[in-house]
């Protein structure tokens, strides 16, 4: 992790570069430091800095704010923290995405804090990432008995769990695993499939027929000739998907 930090006192910076190398939240760091903007765009043009502690009132009547607003145009700019004198500031820090603003004289623990909150922001990050690039896979690969079984994701049909055994569906086969439904819908692309119970989700292109069910619900018949029935509270939703 490569943080940064802008600030025109020395004094400021070797104490905050302390309490940084020091703090049990962030591992594995490297620290710089600049006292002026033209030498922070030096660094942020030639490491990816992942997180900025940066000044308000710098020299020279340099302003925090100027390159924080630079920064912003990178095509991937580090996360900002405003760490300054400064109180009266703090709306307009976070009117630019800051994602904490901290005063001076620096304490541990509110050091520590600000860490945890980057932590925080960049791991549901990374998790979005995550999920957004296995949606775009065309594959699903699972264990079964020790082997890897690699799925097309366009020839599954559907996906039901109970007693924490998920069932996959294709137009062929069936196979077991155990795992959750959540852990098949985050890798299924919601233009593709639907789901129509607690425990089942479907292929809206493998769907055959939907037949009438108990207490004004459907059942969902699909291409290999597996029944699946709509609960209640997804009907609506499965309805308006399929025109009905």
């Amino acid at each position: 992790m490569k943080i940064l930090i802008v600030d025109d006192e020395e004094l400021s910076c070797k104490e905050l570069r302390y309490l940084l190398e020091r703090s049990s939240r962030v591992h594995d760091i490297k620290v710089y430091e600049a006292n002026d903007i033209k030498k922070a765009e030096d660094v942020l043009l030639t490491k990816s800095i992942d997180l900025l502690f940066l000044d308000i009132s710098l020299s020279n009547d340099e302003n925090g704010f100027d390159l924080a607003r630079r920064i912003k145009k990178l095509a991937k700019p580090p996360y900002i923290i405003f760490a300054t004198a400064y109180d009266e500031y703090g709306v307009d820090a976070f009117n630019i995405d800051a994602i904490d603003y901290i005063l001076k004289p620096f304490e541990q623990d509110r050091i520590d804090k600000a860490l945890e909150k980057f932590n925080k922001i960049t791991h549901n990050t990374d998790s979005k990432s995550k999920r957004d690039e296995d949606k775009k896979s065309s594959f699903i690969t699972i264990v079964v008995e020790e082997h890897g079984i690699v799925i097309k994701k366009e020839n599954i049909v559907a996906a039901t769990v109970s007693n924490g055994i998920l069932t996959i569906y294709t137009d062929s086969k069936k196979y077991q695993i155990k795992s959750t439904l959540s852990w098949i819908m985050e890798k299924l692309h919601e233009n593709y499939f639907i789901q129509i119970h607690r425990n089942t989700v479907v292929n809206l292109n493998k769907i055959k027929e939907v037949q009438p069910w108990f207490n004004n619900t459907a059942l969902v018949v699909t291409g290999n000739d597996e029944k699946f029935p709509v609960g209640r509270s997804y009907l609506k939703e499965f309805n308006n998907r399929l025109g009905l």
